[in-house]
């Protein structure tokens, strides 16, 4: 508590009250069982039969496994049967048995209350100088990030695990790519990328070689730059693995809700929006175009500054907050787009010529709606990458939203140990109590020392640095996917 005070009692509550009410209120379940999105449900055999104008064999499905008869040929149908599926609002049963349902109820239950202890947190510094304090919201958006991390990591799993391994080529393929794109990025110099990779860099190896010569340690800067970059770069291709058939994901989804939504302009106008906002955030850290197109504006001779350096830097945290929460709003029109798949294949089966059986329509109607958690955090996870990641880059890299003028800074400052109160003890509890207060002041004060050994070494100017190229990045890798992925759904599989 000396630590970290309020924060700590509103970050232990938050936590608290996930654990109690996840099984009763759930903002998870609340997205897809709100009544908003309709499943198809799968046709029965008789249904089928019926419209296939012929009888309900005798010898069903059910009565040949009882009868041990498996090898007797399924019931088959004409393809161009009049099939019209129907639909139901997916209820909380419905969803309780998909795939990943319970990652993907536990990322996003954590990601509404790390928001919230976020908003808390952000509130608590403008209204308190609390500099002295750990920022408790920025942590909990670092584990938002991982746990987005983790989560994909999962994702692309189940890929590496399926028989037929071409999924797996595709995330290799794009994880090599994605290397070699950051390999070049990294080479940009800051006046046209301004990350703020090299000025954290250099703040860091500074300050980890005078932590090293503090500790008696010998090291080579040099090998440090080069090897830090690499893993960077590693770790690039890594991320850009993950979000590969999210950016897949989201171009069929985009194309269906454009086509679901012809009649309304409007949606379709945000739709386009929201599909291109990842451009529109890689255009932000480009400095020809984004700081000296909008913060400055020729005048004759002269150039006057539209707007300072500082709240350029919160118009753009701004930007990709509303972008953010725009690709949120319209999460329904995309999930509603990819269960639409169902009748979709229906209607496509029922141009083609010949018979099917009647358990693969079944099989692939309900394939559809198993998968629905699946493309849920497919399009969820990435975004949430980007706003946490941004929410981050403000809090560590002592940025401001530009709301409260002249507002405290939040970077962490090292606190002053505290002295506790004196208590009056027997003669007896004398002694054991200065073993204890000595042995807490001892813990206190190691605690102190690590926590003012890691702020020496991560400034504000290398969180800088760190988050805004991971915001950026992530954001690149939707723009190629997701472009790669049009290109693929629009004259690829229709040819």
């Amino acid at each position: 508590m000396a630590l970290m005070g309020v924060q700590l009692v509103v970050s232990l509550l938050a936590a608290s009250i996930m654990q109690r009410m996840a099984p009763h209120c759930s903002f998870a379940r609340w997205l897809l069982c709100n009544g908003s999105l309709f499943r198809f449900k799968h046709p029965s055999e008789g249904e089928l039969c019926a419209l296939a104008g012929k009888q309900m064999p005798k010898n069903s499905r059910r009565d040949r496994r009882q009868n041990g008869a498996g090898e007797s040929k399924p019931l088959t149908v004409p393809k161009d049967i009049n099939l019209q599926l129907e639909t139901t609002p997916v209820s909380v049963v419905d969803a309780l048995v998909l795939r990943f349902f319970l990652e993907y109820q536990w990322l996003i239950d954590f990601a509404v209350y790390a928001l919230g202890v976020y908003l808390f947190t952000e509130g608590y510094y403008c209204i308190v100088d609390a500099s002295k304090e750990v920022n408790i919201g920025a942590i909990w958006c670092v584990l938002t990030i991982l746990f987005c991390l983790k989560t994909l990591h999962a994702l692309m799993s189940h890929y590496f695990m399926s028989e037929e391994g071409g999924e797996r080529s595709v995330c290799l393929a794009f994880g090599f790519l994605s290397l070699l794109v950051a390999m070049l990025v990294l080479v940009v110099r800051e006046d046209y990328l301004e990350f703020g990779l090299e000025p954290g860099f250099a703040d860091l190896f500074e300050n980890l070689e005078v932590f090293a010569k503090q500790q008696g340690y010998e090291w080579s800067v040099p090998v440090t730059k080069l090897t830090v970059k690499l893993c960077l770069a590693a770790a690039c291709a890594f991320i850009g693995a993950l979000l590969v058939f999210p950016g897949l994901r989201l171009a069929q989804t985009h194309l269906d809700a454009i086509q679901m939504n012809a009649d309304q302009p409007f949606i379709q106008v945000l739709l386009h929006i929201s599909f291109l906002s990842p451009v529109l955030i890689l255009m932000l850290w480009v400095k020809p175009i984004a700081r000296d197109f909008l913060g400055k504006a020729p005048m004759g001779k002269t150039t006057v500054t539209l707007m300072s350096s500082s709240t350029f830097s919160s118009v753009r945290l701004w930007t990709i907050v509303v972008l953010c929460a725009l690709r949120l709003a319209l999460t329904r029109y995309h999930l509603q787009a990819y269960l639409n798949l169902s009748q979709k294949w229906v209607d496509q089966m029922k141009k083609e010529a010949g018979r099917i059986a009647a358990i693969d329509i079944q099989r692939k109607v309900t394939r559809v709606f198993c998968y629905l958690t699946v493309v849920t955090l497919q399009y969820l996870a990435p975004i949430l990458l980007v706003l946490f990641s941004t929410l981050a880059l403000k809090s560590l890299g002592d940025f401001s939203w530009g709301l409260v003028p002249g507002s405290p800074s939040t970077t962490p400052v090292t606190p002053h140990p505290t002295t506790a109160p004196p208590v009056v003890l027997g003669l007896g509890e004398e002694e054991d109590a200065d073993e204890m207060d000595e042995d807490i002041q001892a813990t206190v004060g190691h605690v102190m020392e690590a926590l003012a050994a890691l702020r020496a070494v991560l400034t504000p100017v290398f969180y800088r640095g760190l988050f805004a190229f991971l915001t950026w990045w992530v954001a690149a890798c939707q723009v190629i996917s997701s472009l790669f992925g049009i290109y693929f759904h629009q004259y690829l599989v229709q040819n």
